[in-house]
């Protein structure tokens, strides 16, 4: 059996362009692991949503906890934990661009 424990800690492929752009959020340290959905503006967090998981990943400068959703289309998006009840972030995205955002601190 292969070990893909490292799945996810390295570089990221970003399908951009056009009406397509990316989504990346700086995250606190304690919340590597949790799984965040990503949601268009207005949709029930009831609903079903694509979702990533907070990774640290290394950089020159340590390691920075991040969520990366690659590939969107072009609109305002809602975030929340998965299965959560409350939307913590709203965030635009652009097609043909990086959006950067951070989420809120919990405490």
């Amino acid at each position: 059996m292969e070990d893909h424990s490292h799945a996810g800690q390295g570089a990221v492929v970003l399908d951009i362009g056009g009406s397509v752009g990316a989504l990346v959020v700086s995250m606190p340290r304690q919340m590597e692991g949790v799984e965040v959905e990503i949601r268009p503006h207005g949709q029930p967090l009831s609903t079903s949503a694509p979702h990533v998981a907070v990774v640290g990943r290394p950089t020159e400068n340590g390691i920075a906890y991040t969520l990366v959703f690659s590939a969107l289309l072009s609109g305002r998006y809602q975030l929340s934990e998965r299965h959560g009840e409350t939307v913590a972030l709203m965030s635009e995205v652009q097609g043909g661009a990086v959006t950067f955002a951070h989420w809120p601190n919990t405490g």
